[in-house]
């Protein structure tokens, strides 16, 4: 019997607090497609002013808020987009910038620290006096943090970099920051700064941050108009929705000075991890609330039976590919909770040696 549950297999599984729940009650509200939603104004213009951008819309989601952000700047079907082989837009999103707007994504290797080489990214970008067989390259697109590369950081000046080269061939800079406050947290450095080179950023609400759904996009207020028309096209026009940023306005409020935090969580976590026979964990590259571990070969076990295991013990988590689990730290979850994980796979780990006969 589960006495105890740990829940890591995502930031966004996080419940909303009291202080949220009571924020949402109490919400001021009106008819957001209309655009008089008095909350919603207020997020979207506290949003635009952390990232230093003109305006914001709430999207229901992080998925929407990029593929709203690609479409607009991708409006003639055929346009193509650089992106890193690894990005959430282009393996998590179900291809939605294709099957609805008719974007073709060109893929750029990521490195294992989530940045894309530059000359390989120019590399990419096509010749336009070909365009007879070439489709156009309108858009470049960054992950901060990079989830697939373990929530690793790009830095103010790499981006700076990109944000060059794309200006450098007339292009725009989009940056899914779904976890951008964790960069901001890690690095020590302001989300309007490591997006100051971006053309548009969407920003998520109900990952690092707890709110229980969300994400706002940012850009100029002539950017953000043509969004907004799209996402009326899209299905996310919704209307009291000042209950859903109230929330987020107590997210915003209780949980940013929390991010901290979960990342030296997750690096007690990781550092734990890797002293289990059985188990490897690349400490060094824990930069924020993101841990992947691979399972040794030798372990006898798979990705998929160690989850099953796990989830007896009520340790939540999520496979990630072959002989590889991933662990999400949270403001919900505490030190207490990091080590009661930490006894569960070395239990869980101990039982296969016992299974098979080794000491």
């Amino acid at each position: 019997m589960v006495v105890r549950t740990v829940d890591l297999r995502s930031d966004t599984v996080t419940k909303p607090t009291e202080a949220m729940r009571n924020a949402m009650a109490n919400a001021e509200v009106d008819d957001d497609v209309l655009g008089y939603d008095p909350t919603a104004q207020r997020l979207e213009a506290e949003m635009a002013r952390i990232t230093g951008k003109e305006a914001g819309l709430f999207v229901p989601s992080g998925t929407m808020g990029n593929l709203i952000s690609v479409l607009t700047h991708c409006q003639i079907r055929g346009s193509e987009i650089i992106l890193g082989d690894y990005s959430h837009i282009h393996i998590y999103e179900n291809g939605g910038i294709s099957t609805l707007g008719g974007v073709h994504p060109r893929t750029v290797k990521n490195n294992e620290d989530g940045t894309m080489d530059l000359d390989l990214i120019e590399a990419a970008i096509r010749d336009p006096s070909f365009e007879i067989c070439y489709p156009t390259t309108r858009l470049i697109c960054l992950e901060n943090s990079q989830a697939h590369s373990g929530g690793r950081c790009l830095s103010a000046e790499y981006t700076d970099k990109v944000g060059e080269l794309a200006k450098k061939y007339g292009l725009k800079l989009h940056i899914d920051g779904a976890r951008i406050f964790n960069a901001s947290v890690a690095l020590g450095v302001p989300v309007h700064r490591l997006v100051q080179a971006a053309d548009s950023v969407s920003v998520c609400l109900s990952k690092g941050l707890g709110a229980p759904v969300g994400s706002v996009v940012v850009g100029s207020k002539s950017f953000i108009a043509r969004a907004k028309i799209l996402r009326k096209t899209l299905g996310g026009g919704m209307r009291q929705i000042g209950v859903l940023c109230a929330a987020a306005f107590t997210a915003l409020q209780e949980n940013l000075v929390k991010l901290e935090g979960d990342h030296r969580k997750a690096k007690i976590l990781a550092a734990e991890l890797n002293k289990i026979k059985g188990l490897k964990v690349d400490v060094a590259t824990v930069e924020t609330n993101i841990v992947y571990c691979d399972i040794l070969k030798g372990s006898r076990i798979s990705e998929t039976e160690l989850v099953k295991t796990l989830e007896q013990y009520g340790l939540l988590i999520l496979p990630e590919g072959p002989l590889r689990v991933r662990f999400v730290l949270h403001h919900q979850i505490s030190e207490s909770d990091v080590h009661y994980a930490v006894s569960c796979l070395q239990r869980a780990l101990a039982g296969v040696a016992e299974e098979n006969g080794d000491k």
